[in-house]
């Protein structure tokens, strides 16, 4: 007789799965006890499944479920106003599934209900995704006990009366994304009961109201902060975080605004993590004199502040720098992080056609780099470092911790089969032998395999079985929005 593992081990099993859904759907089929367990872990954010695989059918999936958990006072108002649903099964649900969810999206909920609603002719769609949202969260507010995060932004394409009911599982609430348009009283009644926010994310689309400063000033441990302003200033908000500037480790701006005010940086000391990402940065001066001096991680996906002041700045904060990225292209700035940032281990950074040099004192000088992203261009008359010569140089300087390649190529590749395998026979000479993750980004994985020879696969092929390397493609489009937290995709 097969033995069953404890539900408790079980668990910790499923756990690791929280971001495979497809494995944790396929454990909903084994029998009731794995369908037990791995049912409260898959639901438990059910807006990260709908991203995943953004079909009709899941999303009408997850909807119709979702109705046939509302109490029947809601399903007969819906059916009053001719929202007709169908749901999964006429018998009762095994599981009240609302009540699993952890993880609220507005936003994800809207775009769920025009997808299942777009070819809707007798109703508005807006009327549609008003009544059904707040009949929804009313059924949330009801269900869930212990609500982890909530995103709730201010929606530009349609106006939603969304009428937020007292909430008392988000008492629990460790992350809020929101705008600062949300009405007040939204903010006010999370102030009431909510005090142990670690994240809190605003953009600001219209003047901070009292409630939103009182519900931050209220809160009693929180350790990450992201603001994004394009339009509307975020200075009424700076007082209210003056608490929380021991705390905060981890600070992330997004902005379109030079006129921003940021003085304010100078306060986070404990820093750890800092996004900055604007499009017009160059005239931060005071970019030059901040100081953190626990900061591991800085990434600049825009515009840099002059390459004179981020020289400055990484003098004074590169020493603990564990990971830079930056898609500025300037040959002293490059030279010095080889000079100031000994310890990194992640590096993106763009380097000119004929900077290799630049790359192999980076080699040589940050001895415990991992992983590089690089950007490359076909031949000599290309803007950036040619691939072969990246290959040669990773070859031949990379220290011996070096394990990761990424590879994003402006234009077809100028390396043959016979430079690539080279370079994968060099790579496994090194010593001490490392399997070497070679990443190529793309813009479309089809047009990448169209144009690659049946010899270069062979090749690939050949040293994956020997164990040499693992090769992957990625899409360069989800490798940007990883490096910036997935803030414009939310």
């Amino acid at each position: 007789m097969a033995c069953q593992l404890p539900a408790d081990c079980l668990n910790d099993i499923f756990e690791y799965l929280e971001e495979d859904k497809f494995a944790l759907h396929s454990c909903l089929l084994v029998n009731h006890l794995w369908c037990e367990i791995s049912v409260r872990i898959l639901w438990r954010n059910i807006w990260d499944f709908n991203r995943q695989q953004c079909s009709l059918k899941v999303a009408s999936s997850i909807l119709s479920t979702l109705i046939a958990c509302l109490p029947n006072e809601s399903k007969r108002l819906l059916y009053d106003n001719d929202i007709f649903i169908s749901t999964p099964t006429s018998k009762p649900l095994l599981f009240n599934y609302a009540a699993f969810c952890k993880v609220i999206s507005i936003y994800e909920f809207n775009r769920m209900i025009d997808s299942v609603f777009k070819d809707e002719q007798s109703t508005n769609l807006n009327d549609i995704n008003n009544l059904v949202t707040n009949q929804i969260i009313k059924m949330f507010a009801n269900q869930i006990s212990s609500l982890k995060k909530l995103t709730y932004h201010h929606n530009h394409y349609y106006y939603l009366n969304i009428s937020f009911p007292y909430f008392p599982g988000a008492r629990d609430l460790s992350e809020l994304c929101c705008s600062s348009k949300l009405p007040s009283n939204f903010f006010y009644q999370l102030s009431q009961i909510c005090h142990n926010l670690q994240s809190i994310s605003i953009s600001f689309d219209d003047d901070v109201s009292n409630e939103l400063k009182e519900l931050i000033s209220s809160q009693n441990n929180l350790k990450k902060l992201s603001l994004s302003a394009f339009e509307i200033s975020w200075a009424n908000i700076i007082p209210a975080l003056t608490k929380h500037s021991h705390t905060i480790t981890k600070l992330q701006l997004y902005g379109g605004n030079e006129e921003l005010p940021l003085s304010f940086l100078s306060l986070f000391l404990n820093l750890q993590e800092f996004i900055f990402s604007f499009f017009h940065g160059t005239e931060f001066e005071d970019f030059r004199m901040l100081q953190y001096p626990k900061l591991q991680v800085l990434k600049i996906p825009y515009q840099c502040p002059r390459p004179q002041y981020m020289m400055k700045f990484l003098e004074n904060n590169g020493k603990n720098l564990k990971k830079f990225y930056t898609d500025e292209n300037n040959k002293d700035l490059s030279l010095s992080i080889a000079k100031f940032c000994p310890n990194l281990k992640s590096l993106f950074v763009i380097l000119n056609n004929g900077e290799i040099d630049i790359l192999k004192t980076i080699f040589i000088s940050c001895q415990y780099l991992e992983s590089i992203k690089i950007w490359c261009d076909k031949g000599n008359f290309g803007e950036f470092l040619s691939e072969k010569e990246v290959l040669e140089t990773v070859a031949k300087y990379s220290p011996n911790n070096f394990c990761e390649l990424k590879i994003y190529n402006c234009s077809n590749s100028d390396v043959f089969p016979g430079d690539l395998e080279s370079f994968f026979i060099s790579w496994g000479e090194r010593t001490p032998k490392k399997l070497l993750s070679l990443i190529i980004l793309v813009d479309d994985a089809d047009y990448y395999y169209d144009y690659i020879s049946s010899e270069t696969l062979e090749i690939i092929g050949k040293y994956e079985d020997l164990g040499t390397i693992k090769f992957l493609t990625k899409s360069n489009i989800n490798e940007e929005k990883e490096e910036e937290d997935n803030y414009y995709y939310h």
